[in-house]
């Protein structure tokens, strides 16, 4: 019996590689898509193949061009012969003012944020509807789905346009036994938040986060593997948030200025 594929896109480091190493865990043969990191992402993949005895092949992705991504993953998926997991997990972040921000770096954001996670989800279902046996689409998004940040005009317009996006895919896509929801991390260690590879989370105090410090990438990945996995076959259409508790703290600043805690 064939093992199932899984492609996952930003899995050169952080929490990408996280859910490459999970799945290739769980045997599955994996595609690593990467931006401009190739010798780690062909690092990740020959620890992943030795430790595990899966396939791991690579793919370049720039996700600043839709068209281009959507036919390097098809060319992909054409030479591996099929689909079973889609993880959209790259991204990147950018922080402006309204007043400030400017039509290059909206578009820029929206296509890597957005239109080429849409155009990736695209040739994945409809692959997954053709092969008949279901599917699963995982996208992840950001906290930022669903609070705002000063600076975050941009950013945050595009996230909440993937969580919304999901809805309408899983809405779409459940009759043929295929699940699409989100993953929403919060502040998580890793080197796109200027964290180090290998720096523990638990090293980095964040009293504003119930939790008292930042994610770590593996616990967004454990995340991603089980919505990817057979036990959440009924959960579709979500967005399970991995914050620590931040978003649970709106109130506490305007409540301390007030005296009421």
């Amino acid at each position: 019996m064939s093992r199932p594929i899984a492609v996952v896109t930003g899995a050169s480091s952080g929490i990408g590689a996280e859910v490459a190493l999970a799945l290739g865990a769980l045997g599955h043969d994996l595609v690593l898509g990467y931006g401009r990191n190739a010798t780690a992402a062909k690092e990740l993949a020959e620890r992943i193949t030795e430790a595990h005895g899966v396939r791991a092949e690579l793919v370049a992705h720039d996700l600043t061009d839709p068209d281009l991504a959507q036919r390097q993953l098809d060319a992909v998926l054409d030479a591996v012969g099929g689909v079973d997991v889609l993880v959209n997990n790259a991204g990147i972040n950018r922080r402006a003012a309204v007043t400030e921000e400017d039509a290059e770096n909206w578009e820029r954001v929206f296509a890597v944020n957005l239109t080429s996670p849409f155009r990736l989800a695209q040739s994945a279902a409809a692959r997954m509807i053709a092969q008949g046996r279901g599917g699963r689409i995982v996208n992840v998004t950001s906290v930022h789905e669903h609070v705002p940040i000063v600076g975050g005009s941009t950013y945050c317009a595009a996230k909440a346009a993937l969580g919304m996006l999901t809805k309408v895919m899983a809405l779409e896509l459940a009759p043929h036994g295929i699940t699409v929801n989100a993953v929403a991390p919060g502040e998580t260690a890793t080197p796109m938040n200027n964290v180090p590879a290998g720096q523990d989370a638990a090293t980095i105090a964040r009293p504003a986060i119930p939790a008292g410090r930042p994610g770590r990438p593996q616990e967004v990945a454990s995340l991603v593997a089980y919505l990817a996995g057979a036990g959440a076959a009924y959960t579709t259409g979500t967005s399970i948030v991995s914050d620590g508790g931040l978003t649970l703290t709106a109130a506490v600043a305007n409540a301390a200025l007030a005296g009421q805690v």
